[in-house]
C-alpha cells in the first residue's frame, strides 16, 4: 500500500467535557493507561499510515510536545496550526502537496475499523470522497400517526424506531475536494456534502458495523474507558502482550 497522507482533526476545545478540556486537549483524554490520539496512532501505524499531520489548535503545545515527530511509535508527525477555528475540513487547507488520495478523521475516535478496507474501497470505487458510516437508531417516544392529503388516518406506529447512517468521522478523499475548501474560513463536513451533491461530484459511504464511539461528551468518554479495557486486543491489533 502507497504512504497515505492522514489528516488528523485535532485543534477543537471539546467544551462538552469541560472542566477536564480547560488544561487538556481532547484528544489527550486518557482511555485507559494511554491518550485516545495514542490508540489511533497506533491503530494508523498497524495498518500502514504513518505519514500523518496533526491539526492542533487549543492548547497545541501540550499535544506537539507529547507526540513530537512520532518517531517514538514509528510515524512521521508534522503539525499545522489553526490560529481560528477550521472546522472539520478547513484545516486541509493548510497542506501543502496533497496530490494523492488522504484520509481524514477526527483525533477523539475510539473504533476498530480497518483503515486498510477504506482507503482500498476508495480507490477501487473511483469516488471523490468515501465516507465511513456506522447505524445509529433514533426511538420516537410517541405514538406516530401516518396521514393521507386529507387528513385521513392511513396509519399508526407506536413509538417507532428509525436507522440512519451516520458519518464517524473518518474520510478519505481526492485532492479534488480541496476546490470547494476556501482559505482561512471555518468550513466543515456537513458543508462540504452539500457543496458535493450541488455539484453531483460523486461520495459513497463505507458501512461500518464494529466499534465506534467518540469522546464528546462526559458519558461517552466514560463508556470508551470501559470499552477499551473490554477490547483492547481489537483496538491495538498486533501490538505485544495483547
Amino acid at each position: 500500500m502507497p504512504d497515505i497522507k492522514t489528516v488528523i482533526l485535532a485543534g477543537g476545545k471539546g467544551t462538552r467535557l469541560a472542566p477536564y478540556t480547560t488544561v487538556l486537549p481532547k484528544p489527550l483524554m486518557p482511555v485507559g493507561d494511554m491518550p485516545i490520539l495514542e490508540i489511533v496512532v497506533r491503530q494508523l501505524r498497524h495498518y500502514g499510515f504513518r505519514d500523518l499531520t496533526i491539526s492542533v489548535g487549543h492548547l497545541a503545545e501540550l499535544l506537539m510536545a507529547f507526540f513530537g515527530d512520532g518517531s517514538k511509535w514509528g510515524v512521521r508527525i508534522e503539525y499545522v496550526i489553526e490560529d481560528q477555528p477550521l472546522g472539520t475540513i478547513g484545516p486541509t487547507r493548510l497542506i501543502r502537496n496533497l496530490t494523492d488520495p488522504f484520509m481524514v478523521m477526527n483525533g477523539d475516535l475510539l473504533t476498530d475499523i480497518d483503515y486498510t478496507q477504506l482507503y482500498d474501497y476508495h480507490r477501487a470505487g473511483g469516488q471523490t470522497a468515501t465516507v465511513a458510516t456506522a447505524t445509529r437508531q433514533v426511538q420516537v417516544s410517541l405514538g406516530v400517526l401516518d396521514v393521507d392529503a386529507d387528513r385521513r388516518l392511513v396509519g399508526f406506529r407506536e413509538k417507532p424506531t428509525s436507522s440512519f447512517q451516520v458519518s464517524m468521522g473518518i474520510y478519505m478523499f481526492r485532492p479534488s475536494i480541496l476546490k470547494y475548501v476556501p482559505e482561512g474560513v471555518n468550513y466543515g463536513f456537513d458543508k462540504l456534502m452539500l457543496d458535493m451533491l450541488a455539484a453531483s461530484d460523486p461520495v459513497r459511504s463505507f458501512p461500518f458495523d464494529g466499534l465506534w464511539l467518540d469522546i464528546g461528551r462526559h458519558e461517552d468518554y466514560a463508556l470508551a474507558t470501559d470499552e477499551f479495557e473490554r477490547h483492547r486486543a481489537r483496538l491495538l491489533p498486533g501490538e505485544a502482550g495483547q
